[in-house]
């Protein structure tokens, strides 16, 4: 069995779990953000040297398979979280426009929405981080899903030293991010941070 952090989604899984979920033009729009998201990523690696696409893939396997999330614009915005943040190629902008004529401007705004400017967060990280932390907080629940859903990934790449400070991950993703969700109703968000515990109690000991 493959560990965790070398798994991920693959075409032929995906396709087959929307295909009794999903007409043929809304498939297609899921497996091209999966075909853009892995051009995009193609060469990075994570922390913890595994290949960067595995993550987006399996953001979007954890609302697949374990939320039963079949909505095609959560699933692509899922897939494509990280590009904006990630592609070496266009300007954020450029690339947001790019999302918006290919996947529609709701897709584009979850994107949108999840993408930290990195280069500004090097001159000044504290601004950069309550800005993007705020804006989460007014998002649609569907940017705090994916959010959650990404965290949740991570936090099972911990033990792969994915992070250089798994701690002050842990602590902020308990601090500020899971907050923005507990006072919601909705099962997913609870199934979401129930399992986010488990995973910091896993890594804690």
């Amino acid at each position: 069995m493959l560990p965790y952090n070398q798994t991920t989604l693959s075409r032929l899984e995906l396709e087959e779990s929307l295909a009794h979920h999903c007409n043929p033009i809304e498939i297609n729009k899921v497996m091209s953000a999966y075909e853009l998201s892995e051009s995009v990523h193609l060469g990075q690696v994570r922390g913890d040297d595994s290949v960067y696409f595995y993550h987006s893939a399996r953001v979007c396997k954890i609302l697949l398979q374990e939320l039963n999330i079949t909505d095609v614009d959560i699933l692509s915005a899922a897939l494509l979280h990280d590009v904006i943040e990630d592609s070496p190629s266009l300007m954020p902008s450029l690339f947001g426009n790019v999302l918006e004529y290919n996947f529609g401007r709701y897709v584009a705004y979850i994107v949108e929405t999840l993408t930290k400017d990195l280069a500004r967060r090097e001159i000044e990280p504290e601004t950069v981080d309550r800005e993007y932390f705020d804006r989460l907080k007014q998002s649609s629940s569907d940017c705090l899903l994916i959010k959650l859903a990404a965290r949740l990934d991570n936090f099972r790449c911990l033990g792969f030293n994915l992070k250089r400070n798994p701690h002050q991950y842990i602590n902020e993703t308990e601090e500020i991010i899971i907050p923005l969700a507990e006072n919601s109703e909705t099962t997913h968000f609870s199934y979401l941070i129930n399992e986010l515990k488990k995973e910091r109690n896993k890594f804690l000991g």
